[in-house]
């Protein structure tokens, strides 16, 4: 079943890099008590991903915060170097909190894996976004395949 406007994310745990380590992170920990930009990416260095999904929202971050977003957060299913090399690739900072999903638990739990298996790639994540309050989901904006449109930043701003 996939996730809708007016549930609540199911808990998972995420991976990050904290002082050099890996280390878990909740998707209570992400959301508890704060407004969240969520995009997800079919993969960390892929052409759409790399050159405007998560460049828009390092773009886009003081508007959102302005708007009153206090984590924004991108999140695939890679593995968490990848994830926070990617993250130094793009220069996000403090900006974007990279999230690994590793084996795909959290694109699976809420309905939006994909089958990358035609392109080399395995179960992935489909490309989406969400505005999350306390983690339950306000906006939830999913491509259809080969599309960028609905999760770019400048989408999500407008929804705000």
């Amino acid at each position: 079943m996939t996730i809708k406007v007016g549930d609540k994310l199911p808990e998972a745990a995420f991976r990050v890099m904290k002082d050099g380590k890996p280390a878990d992170m909740t998707v209570s920990e992400l959301t508890s008590g704060k407004t969240v930009a969520l995009f997800a990416v079919p993969g960390a260095f892929t052409p759409t991903c790399s050159a405007r999904h998560l460049p828009g929202y390092k773009e886009k971050a003081g508007e959102m915060r302005g708007k009153g977003v206090d984590t924004i957060a991108c999140v695939a299913v890679n593995d968490v170097f990848v994830m926070n090399a990617w993250g130094r690739d793009q220069k996000v900072g403090d900006d974007v909190v990279m999230l690994a999903d590793g084996n795909g638990d959290f694109a699976r739990a809420i309905g939006l894996e994909m089958d990358g298996k035609g392109f080399g790639m395995g179960s992935r994540s489909k490309r989406y976004s969400m505005l999350l309050e306390d983690g339950v989901v306000k906006q939830l904006n999913v491509e259809a395949p080969g599309e960028f449109k609905v999760s770019a930043a400048e989408y999500m701003l407008g929804q705000i």
